[in-house]
């Protein structure tokens, strides 16, 4: 008799087992799937403004556009268009603009980190869907200047999500 019981308890142990796997199977399956990717820079020593007129730009383009268009901008290929801030014409279907080097080298890296971002949540030709640019808070530097600095944040959506 308690040869049958220990198999029998030995059984169920088994089963309890193979309950617990299937359910944390299952806990895995059902993940909670991001529509979204974002990266957030604080504090980046960058222009405001140069920062806000490289966020307009790239704003409704892929991650591949936005960051092939900042390269051109480094080489001084193509200008950044700032309309509003009394900033002399440039060559090409631009009225007005500039070369911001370093803010481009910046977002690139920015940019770089939000297609890795977008590719951790499995998202399917994202678009850049937010790019927004603060100001924050300036330190002071030697002989009591302020120094620039700019907090961007970054969003991006699948492009078959934004059309519905």
């Amino acid at each position: 008799m308690e040869e049958k019981n220990k198999k029998q308890v030995e059984k169920d142990i088994k089963k309890d087992i193979d309950k617990t796997a299937k359910e944390k199977i299952e806990k895995k399956e059902e993940k909670i799937v991001k529509d979204k990717a974002i990266v957030n820079g604080v504090s980046l020593a960058i222009s405001p403004k140069n920062s806000y007129a490289i966020c307009k730009f790239i704003k409704g383009k892929s991650i591949d556009k936005a960051i092939e268009f900042l390269e051109l901008v480094i080489l001084k290929k193509k200008a950044v268009p700032m309309n509003n801030y009394e900033v002399p014409h440039r060559k090409g279907n631009i009225m007005a603009g500039r070369y911001p080097i370093n803010t481009s080298q910046e977002f690139i890296k920015l940019l770089k980190q939000l297609k890795a971002n977008a590719s951790v949540n499995n998202i399917e030709a994202p678009i850049i869907t937010i790019a927004m640019a603060n100001r924050a808070s300036r330190p002071y530097r030697k002989g009591g200047r302020r120094a620039k600095r700019a907090n961007v944040y970054l969003e991006v959506k699948s492009k078959i999500e934004g059309k519905k």
